[in-house]
């Protein structure tokens, strides 16, 4: 299982969000650049970029800081926040993002993401399942809807995606634990590889969420607070480097 970092981007600095709260919001620090590469220095074999400006205004926002991290790393790098248009996406990884998330398009705009995957290849995309009480949230998780993550995922595999980003939004930045259950029920009903996000917080939990079959981890507030180390729990996950 890969341990991937999360940089959450708002008005240039790296931030944390409480729930995916706008108004709880956490500065960690003014320098993201920095933070990608320390996170790169101590491990990491890919990073997760959130513009979270972009996801709530529909189009990057953030990107003087995003070029910044894309010219800088070594590993991938895959972005999300914001990106609702194949024009938008193609320009993302023709500067040099591995792969871009899809959340609010997946749900508004499905051709989208079976263009992308068509033209990006299906390894570029992955469709993010933010997940309120079972039902997918968009526009930066300020809207909810009546779409269930399940049935998402089901057609979404119909579009040619492979892999998904599941968040449990009461339990993002929380600290308290992952939602184990539905990270194994989603990799094990849709078959597809699936990253799991939201609430982890210690070794223990990157042990249980082995077990649950999910492909990744993507772990935020953890390693901004030192609740985890991140070589720690690389070494625990048995992380591989990414082809």
């Amino acid at each position: 299982m890969e341990i991937i970092p999360s940089i959450d981007l708002k008005s240039g600095r790296c931030v944390r969000l409480f729930q995916g709260d706008f108004q709880q919001e956490t500065v960690f620090s003014e320098d993201p650049v920095s933070v990608a590469l320390q996170w790169q220095n101590q491990g990491a074999t890919r990073l997760h970029l959130v513009d979270l400006d972009g996801a709530a205004q529909g189009t990057p926002a953030n990107k003087a800081a995003i070029s910044e991290i894309l010219d800088c790393l070594s590993i991938p790098v895959q972005i999300g926040g914001g990106i609702r248009s194949v024009a938008t996406a193609e320009a993302l990884i023709t500067q040099g993002a591995g792969r871009v998330v899809i959340g609010t398009a997946a749900v508004e705009d499905p051709d989208m993401v079976r263009t992308l995957c068509a033209s990006l290849g299906s390894e570029r995309v992955v469709v993010a399942l933010d997940a309120r009480d079972g039902k997918v949230a968009t526009r930066g998780w300020t809207e909810d809807t009546s779409v269930n993550v399940l049935a998402l995922a089901g057609k979404m595999a119909g579009l040619g995606v492979t892999r998904l980003l599941y968040t449990d939004i009461s339990r993002d930045g929380t600290l308290t634990q992952p939602n184990y259950q539905a990270n194994r029920e989603l990799a094990k009903s849709s078959g597809m590889a699936v990253l799991a996000s939201g609430g982890i917080a210690a070794l223990e939990h990157v042990y249980r969420l082995k077990r649950t079959g999910v492909e990744g981890a993507i772990v935020g507030t953890a390693l901004y607070t030192g609740a985890l180390d991140l070589a720690e729990a690389i070494e625990a996950a048995g992380a591989q480097t990414p082809t």
